[in-house]
């Protein structure tokens, strides 16, 4: 059986999508058969994201609704053959996604893939509580602000209370810290929450720090997961991220401010 996994926050905008994007594709890029699926019924955008929007015949509500079966629905990426897309539908409402369909559609993934990863709307509207409620492994996306922390202290709450494996009283939900849009010089002045002050509020396994960088918008906007950018900070980081998650000892980076050398401070001055 696949295991599931669940990107998710409380506020809106921290970079679920992207994540769940990078991280479907450094899955596959390892070797993985992977399904990534967009849970944000009405406001899709992992097509977007993936670069397939053109491609997209059926949708996840179609194949809940038998109206479609899960091998029309699915779009192979077209840059690594591991990978496969499930749409939202942009003219359902949320109300579209049962427990029973997402439970049938899910086990039917579970038949011929290795992980399945769930992109989250924000908040606890039915997508977010449906992508949870099946999940075993939560990874809480997060900015280094107190808004975005406080609503993921939130997220965890439920995760432990409202999920599958907590109503069968089974082994909780493995959850992950992602930090998005860090900027350690910010952090250091005090602009920013530093990574020790989010994870003194959330109590989570690091899993990784993503950078601020404007590689994260030029690779949504050409519809290619930044983390196939290995030339840049945030393609890197969540290689890193992808690799600790299967077990790999990997040091994090991109958490210090850089030091300046002695020429590179003469020559600024």
């Amino acid at each position: 059986m696949a295991r599931i996994i669940v990107v998710t926050s409380g506020k809106g905008g921290v970079g679920k999508t992207t994540t769940s994007a990078a991280f479907a594709t450094g899955l596959a890029l390892k070797g993985f058969r992977t399904a990534v699926i967009d849970f944000d019924v009405g406001l899709r955008n992992l097509d977007l994201i993936m670069g397939c929007e053109r491609r997209v015949v059926y949708d996840f509500v179609n194949v809940i609704n038998q109206e479609a079966t899960l091998n029309q629905a699915l779009i192979r990426d077209k840059r690594c053959d591991n990978l496969f897309i499930l749409p939202a539908s942009q003219t359902r409402d949320k109300e579209s996604l049962t427990k029973e369909g997402v439970e049938r559609v899910l086990g039917e993934l579970g038949e011929t893939f290795d992980y399945i990863v769930c992109d989250s709307p924000a908040g606890i509207e039915r997508g977010a509580t449906l992508a949870m409620y099946f999940a075993d492994d939560a990874i809480v996306v997060t900015n280094p602000e107190v808004s975005s922390v406080r609503d993921s202290d939130r997220m965890l709450g439920i995760l432990a209370s409202k999920s599958r494996r907590a109503e069968a009283g089974e082994e909780p939900i493995k959850e992950y810290l992602l930090l998005t849009r860090y900027s350690p010089q910010r952090a250091k002045i005090g602009e920013m929450l530093s990574v020790d002050d989010v994870q003194e509020i959330l109590s989570l396994h690091l899993l990784g720090v993503i950078p601020d960088s404007r590689a994260v918008l030029n690779a949504s906007n050409a519809g290619s997961p930044v983390i196939l950018d290995e030339k840049s900070d945030a393609g890197r980081a969540y290689d890193d991220a992808v690799r600790r998650y299967l077990g790999e000892d990997v040091p994090h980076r991109f958490i210090a401010a850089e030091k300046k050398s002695f020429i590179s401070r003469l020559f600024r001055g």
